[in-house]
């Protein structure tokens, strides 16, 4: 009786243990993101931290809470894929402003709601000098905004007109020759919304996630600095501030604050795009060996190390990006930023690369400067002396009783003939027959 005892307060004792874990195994979790600022490829890369992150620990839900105005194209087709492919329920919550890329990012989750006031739409591609892109990224955008809508099962047609103001909608606000931008009240009533939430509370409680576990995923500031430093404004900066470094650099002795400034801009160019999983440590030895050879090439002839060098680090700099145009572009404008400065030093200010002065020669070898390659024999000009050996046309003649090498201006003048200098040109005398 006794062991029937013990074996019961056994039973029940694991059931005290067991049945707060059998709870938590069924709580639900819900994972929040935030997707604000702008679009670009360091977002990326932190939306595929969080997803992970959520697929890891079993996640019910993700719920992307949207504000943004847009961003890079490209990098919103890459996180459109990476929602799409996840299978957790994934939710924008757009608390503003969805606009172009953060619509497009919206399109592709399983559920949108908004908070009352907030917008989505205005999808235009606009370039760096805010004008519409061209043809061609114009139709590959339309494209993906139209894909976007079918593959979440919403009306194609309300995503192209977000892109194509062609598309004439005068009963959502957008005629022929203007963008769509929906609020809150007109998603719903096309379907691009499933419903209107106060806030973050409200909608947990709309899709039955009242009590469960909400966690939140915020930026480290790893992803904060990468995704800054790939915004495609930034990226020239970087590279122009780089180059304009080093370049001014060679203009001073030492190694000083320009050329502190290059190579940490240049870093930080590195440091962001391998955060952002865009480059790989081999991209930084290539750039390395890059510099390495260009060093080099300045004590050695030959000009094909420098050029292997210059070529290494270009393309470091294409392989840490896959937008080959805009590094492309601003590749070319670091480049003319260190060209005019280059000009600046020399012209305006008179300034030599401090670098050049200890490998190359740069002191004048001018009579003014005190350098004298030979003799200069002004002062025989005008005397007469008696030829030693004979001119044809050069010889000896006895000039104040010291033997001077001459010539005559082309004639042969014989042994023992007076004759006078008429000429003196440097280590050059030419005398002239008396007779």
């Amino acid at each position: 009786m006794r062991r029937f005892v013990y074996i019961m307060m056994l039973i029940f004792g694991f059931s005290l243990i067991a049945l707060p874990q059998a709870a938590s195994s069924n709580e639900q979790i819900v994972y929040v993101v935030p997707i604000e600022e702008t679009v670009e490829k360091g977002l990326h890369a932190f939306l595929q931290r969080a997803i992970n992150t959520a697929e890891e620990n079993n996640a019910d839900a993700i719920i992307f809470e949207v504000n943004t105005p847009g961003g890079a194209v490209d990098a919103a087709g890459e996180i459109g894929k990476l929602l799409t492919s996840t299978d957790i329920k994934t939710v924008s919550f757009i608390n503003k402003h969805a606009l172009s890329a953060g619509a497009y990012i919206a399109i592709n989750t399983d559920e949108i709601y908004m908070v009352p006031g907030s917008t989505m739409g205005s999808a235009a591609i606009i370039d760096q000098q805010g004008n519409t892109a061209g043809k061609k990224a114009e139709s590959y955008w339309l494209a993906a905004m139209k894909a976007a809508a079918n593959g979440s099962e919403r009306n194609p047609i309300i995503a192209a007109a977000m892109a194509d103001e062609s598309i004439d909608l005068p009963e959502y606000g957008a005629p022929k020759g203007k963008l769509l931008t929906l609020t809150a009240e007109q998603a719903i009533e096309v379907g691009y919304s499933d419903g209107t939430v106060k806030n973050l509370d409200d909608l947990l409680a709309k899709l039955g996630f009242e009590n469960a576990d909400v966690r939140s995923m915020e930026e480290s500031f790893a992803e904060k600095v990468a995704r800054f430093i790939t915004n495609p404004i930034v990226v020239p900066i970087l590279l122009t501030i780089g180059s304009l470094g080093l370049v001014l650099e060679l203009y001073s002795p030492g190694f000083g604050i320009p050329g502190f400034m290059g190579l940490s801009a240049l870093l930080l160019f590195f440091y962001g795009h391998l955060v952002a999983g865009l480059a790989g440590f081999e991209t930084i030895i290539l750039f390395v060996v890059g510099i390495a050879l260009v060093i080099l090439e300045l004590f050695l002839p030959g000009g094909i190390v420098g050029a292997i060098g210059t070529i290494s680090i270009l393309g470091s700099l294409f392989l840490a990006t896959d937008n080959v145009v805009h590094m492309g572009i601003s590749i070319l404008i670091a480049i003319g930023v260190s060209i005019l400065a280059s000009i600046l030093m020399i012209r305006v200010f008179g300034k030599k690369m401090s670098l050049f002065k200890k490998i190359i020669l740069t002191d004048s070898t001018s009579t003014e400067s005190g350098y004298v390659s030979n003799r200069n024999r002004t002062e025989l000009l005008g005397l007469k002396g008696m030829t030693l050996t004979a001119l044809r046309p050069a010889g000896t003649v006895l000039l104040n009783e010291e033997r001077v090498d001459v010539v005559s201006e082309g004639e042969f003048i014989p042994k023992d003939t007076q004759v006078i200098v008429v000429k003196v040109e440097g280590p050059r005398i030419v005398v002239r027959s008396c007779s």
